[in-house]
């Protein structure tokens, strides 16, 4: 392979980036192996720029029997050592914070009220002098306000095994945390699993409602066939993959001609069930008549997936990477991938799957929790060592070998850009229904695990996306028979505890008040932009840069034309008519059809209420575990077949994603002249007729009108209106 020059990353800054995000033709500036450092390791040892977090302790939580209402403002636990120095908070002037009656139990907003309260009723000259001088320079603030500016609030009660993670981030960042919940409104709520509160209303919330289920095996399988359909090759990452048992038999049949046409071939098949974790239920087979295969589809849904075979070996092992992804937003679409991950190792070295080897899981499958309880596996400090590394370390000795690191990289984020777009059109249906447009309710935000595997060639394959990726950095050691303690995992901690800080730091939301808060103020008299001596510097200061970068939507241009079934889903939720639900009934279908103008002679609203049920009724009958399974009805997956077939019809001469395109700018024209057309006759076109009294048009005799609303009258001429009728009718 051929080596590209790849320098040593300054610590202090990122490194140099890797160019030209191929195969779409991106230029990556900004993304790629930043902060690979030999630091005098050989090939071996690499240190993320400027993360220096082994070592770091657990934070206390607090202590129990407080009551939320009843809860003191949180407290900073004392610094551990090896993390990184703050800067100390400026010290208050005044009565202490305990003196002030109630203040602990007051939003940020109403202690600042309260003690504006307070600073209007000081007497004499010097408090009228303090108010000048605040009235003067209204934008600078003194050292003593800064610090006693209200924190972010965080809710870190359902945090689960993410929580120790989660307290060395907030204490890094000097963020308040209230581990038994609060009463009044947080900034944030960290959920360990997934977003199950119907009563927040605000603030932001650390997971998506419906991830879960969108990134199931099967309802990820069936995203990515129907990304594949359309741009068959920029979604070649992901493994040929069969949904069982529905289709057992299209499964067979595909195995036996590929077999016939190529004789040579002897392909291995894994197994995974639908809802499986861990590891759990995973199996491989050579041939489709498998009798485990037969016997456990019935009652567990699975899906079949073509095995790679000759993966990349390190030390003659087989790995996987599992890397952290940042869905910050859906509408605008906002990722971020973090910069390092962790290299999972199975524990006994490698051979190509044969009938012999095919039961041996410590040799064929990389889930961490399963190889934990091999007798090999090698709990190691080093990044570079043991059964789980960093991914920059496995990155470093490619690159001493010669490898392309840069165009790794680059096809890494292409494959986590392309899988994301296959996505959010199910998470946008889900969004919807559980946080309606107009209703008071929490934005969302979730760090997704990919575990992709890389082959021989070094291109990158995607195995599955985790709603949950594990947040532990700790594990298990049996001290004796029966006897367990958890013991700190610097490899976890290093990553997790940066992707979580940083995640946090981006989602900041007194970030963006302040911005808008500098906006706001006027210009400052030269020199007045400074801090004064005595301002708290921000904890920021002290944080090594972000280890999450960002490539979406920096990289917008280059994907955007892959985003077709997000637009089919705008159509579907448009169409959905009940908030709330999840499902097209057949009134909304036909009013698509009727407002899209789509039926005709050939194609009658009789065979549109045909092409309904019978889409419906197969896509009901498959027993997929949806949200509103159990009620009729449409759900996104069948409309998308249906919109495939309503444009494979209308335009037969053109490739899939071309036909698909055309239809949908078809669609969203003449939706856009109908909803133009209503406005124009809504503010333009009537009048009440009492306008036409006072523009000077006599009433003629005649029994006097009735009492009631104002009758409208048409105001436009009949060229005009059929000018109108006629660009509707061309679809302009």
């Amino acid at each position: 392979m051929e080596t590209e020059g790849i320098g040593q990353a300054d610590m202090g800054a990122e490194a140099a980036e890797p160019a030209g995000l191929e195969p779409a033709g991106l230029q990556t500036a900004g993304t790629g192996t930043e902060g690979i450092e030999s630091a005098g390791k050989g090939t071996e040892g690499i240190e993320l720029a400027g993360l220096e977090l082994a070592g770091l302790g657990i934070a206390e939580m607090e202590p129990a029997g407080l009551e939320p209402a009843e809860m003191e403002p949180a407290r900073e636990a004392e610094e551990p050592p090896g993390s990184p120095a703050l800067p100390a908070e400026a010290p208050q002037d005044g009565p202490p914070a305990a003196a002030l009656s109630g203040e602990g139990a007051l939003p940020g907003r109403e202690r600042e009220r309260e003690r504006g309260r307070r600073g209007a009723g000081a007497p004499g000259s010097a408090g009228r002098a303090a108010r000048g001088r605040a009235r003067r320079a209204p934008g600078r603030r003194s050292g003593t306000e800064s610090a006693r500016r209200p924190g972010v609030t965080v809710d870190s009660s359902k945090a689960k095994t993410s929580l120790e993670a989660l307290k060395i981030s907030l204490r890094q960042l000097r963020w308040k945390e209230f581990p038994f919940g609060r009463r009044l409104p947080c900034d944030i709520y960290w959920h360990g699993v997934s977003f199950h509160d119907s009563n927040i209303f605000s603030g932001q919330v650390n997971k998506f409602p419906g991830m879960t289920e969108t990134v199931r095996k099967i309802t990820l399988s069936r995203a990515m066939r129907t990304m594949r359909d359309l741009f068959p090759l920029e979604y070649n990452f992901y493994p040929r993959s069969w949904i069982l048992p529905e289709e057992l038999p299209l499964f067979v049949a595909e195995v036996r001609t590929m077999k016939d046409s190529n004789p040579s071939w002897k392909p291995t098949f894994i197994v995974k069930p639908d809802g499986g974790c861990q590891g759990d239920g995973i199996y491989l087979i050579k041939d489709p008549s498998d009798i485990r295969l037969t016997g456990s589809i019935q009652s567990r849904p699975a899906v079949v997936q073509e095995y790679i075979c000759k993966p990349l070996l390190v030390d003659k092992l087989k790995f996987d990477i599992r890397l952290y992804v940042l869905l910050k937003s859906l509408e605008p679409l906002e990722i971020y991938i973090a910069k390092d991950g962790l290299s999972r190792f199975c524990t006994e070295p490698y051979q190509e799957p044969t009938l012999k080897n095919l039961h041996q899981v410590f040799m064929h499958l990389t889930n961490y929790s399963l190889n934990i309880h091999s007798g090999n596996f090698i709990h190691s400090a080093s990044a570079n060592t043991g059964s789980k590394r960093t991914f920059s370390s496995i990155l470093c000795r490619l690159s001493s070998r010669g490898a392309d690191v840069k165009k790794l990289w680059s096809d890494i984020i292409s494959l986590v850009i392309k899988t994301i777009i296959a996505l959010t059109p199910e998470l946008k249906v889900y969004y919807q229904s559980d946080i309606p447009a107009g209703k008071p309710g929490p934005t969302c935000f979730q760090i997704l695990g990919f575990d992709i595997l890389l082959m021989k060639d070094l291109k990158p394959v995607l195995l599955e996306v985790n709603a949950n990726p594990s947040m532990r950095i700790e594990h298990e050691q049996e001290l004796s028979p029966g006897v367990f303690e958890n013991v700190p995992s610097p490899v976890d901690e290093k990553v997790k505890v940066a992707v979580i800080r940083d995640t946090l730091r981006l989602v900041d939301p007194q970030k963006k008040k302040r911005k808008d808060t500098q906006c706001q103020s006027p210009e400052q008299a030269p020199g007045g932009s400074e801090e004064p001596p005595d301002a708290a510097p921000s904890p920021e200061a002290a944080l090594p840069s972000l280890c999450l970068k960002q490539v979406f939507p920096k990289y917008a241009r280059h994907f955007s034309y892959l985003r077709l079934v997000d637009r089919v889903a705008a159509l579907f939720i448009r169409f959905l008519g009940v908030k709330g639900t999840t499902k097209l009934g057949p009134t909304g279908f036909r009013t698509f059809i009727r407002n899209c103008k789509l039926s005709n002679s050939n194609f009658s609203m009789a065979a549109v209420d045909i092409l309904y049920i019978d889409i419906t009724r197969r896509w009901n009958s498959m027993g997929i575990d949806h949200k509103e399974s159990g009620s009729p009805g449409m759900c996104l997956q069948a409309f998308v077949e249906a919109f495939f077939c309503l444009a494979q019809k209308k335009y037969k001469a053109l490739p899939l994603h071309k036909q698909v395109l055309s239809l949908l700018e078809l669609c969203e024209c003449r939706l856009a002249a109908l909803h133009g057309k209503r406005l124009v006759w809504g503010c333009g076109l009537a009048q009440p007729r009492g306008a036409l009294r006072a523009a000077g048009t006599a009433p003629g005799p005649g029994p006097a009108r009735p009492h009631g609303p104002p009758v409208l009258r048409l105001q436009k001429s009949s060229h005009q209106l059929r000018a109108l009728m006629c660009r509707d009718r061309t679809g302009s």
